[in-house]
């Protein structure tokens, strides 16, 4: 399996329905992204409780970072209702400057909020590598992914434990717990040969030749 570096990456956008998707989704691309990068958190639900705890995630993932914040509170559950406003908020996310990276929900997520986004997105964010990211759930939306990010086991442990340190409002759900990130992520390693990982889809992406212009 042939692999590229993501020390190139320079700025990154990571767009949510929720505080805490992000972090699931692709917490340990974020642990292992080069320092003095610069990353911008756009979630578009949450209290503002849910929104402290994004930030102290952000700053536990991304320690070395220069993070800005774009935390929204639409109703959570409902994000297909408040389509017009989702979609400014993305459309705004683009605008905010040029992105090496973009992180979104897959468009395959089977809840109604990650999946409007992980359809929005790619419409604001036309000439940006998109990396989909997946989030495990009750619904059983799991399917076959194009791109991996080893993970460490160092790395994955950590992962699972500043989910549950930066978002104690969520510990007490029934499907939160270490297993079953840490599960995800043994699959998802075994699939592409490491002993952790996190997979994603990508929309589209563009390899130049040494000689193109």
């Amino acid at each position: 399996m042939r692999s590229l570096p993501l020390d190139g990456v320079r700025s990154v956008v990571a767009i949510g329905a929720h505080p805490d998707d992000i972090e699931i989704g692709a917490g340990g691309l974020l642990l292992g992204l080069p320092p003095g990068v610069r990353v911008r958190y756009v979630t578009c639900t949450g209290t503002p409780d849910r929104h402290a705890e994004a930030r102290a995630a952000a700053a536990a993932f991304l320690p070395t970072a220069d993070v800005s914040f774009d935390l929204h509170c639409l109703p959570d559950g409902r994000l297909p209702a408040y389509w017009a406003e989702t979609k400014a908020i993305v459309e705004a996310a683009a605008r905010a400057g040029d992105a090496d990276l973009v992180l979104a929900p897959a468009r395959t997520d089977q809840h109604q909020d990650h999946r409007l986004l992980g359809d929005l997105v790619p419409t604001a964010f036309r000439d940006t590598v998109i990396m989909h990211f997946e989030i495990p759930k009750w619904d059983g939306d799991l399917t076959s992914r194009q791109v991996y990010v080893p993970m460490t086991v160092e790395t994955a442990r950590r992962k699972a434990a500043l989910l549950s340190q930066c978002f104690p409002s969520q510990t007490s759900r029934d499907w939160w717990d270490d297993e079953v990130f840490l599960g995800l992520a043994r699959l998802r390693g075994m699939e592409c040969r490491s002993r952790y990982a996190e997979a994603f889809d990508v929309d589209r992406l563009m390899l130049r030749l040494g000689t193109a212009g």
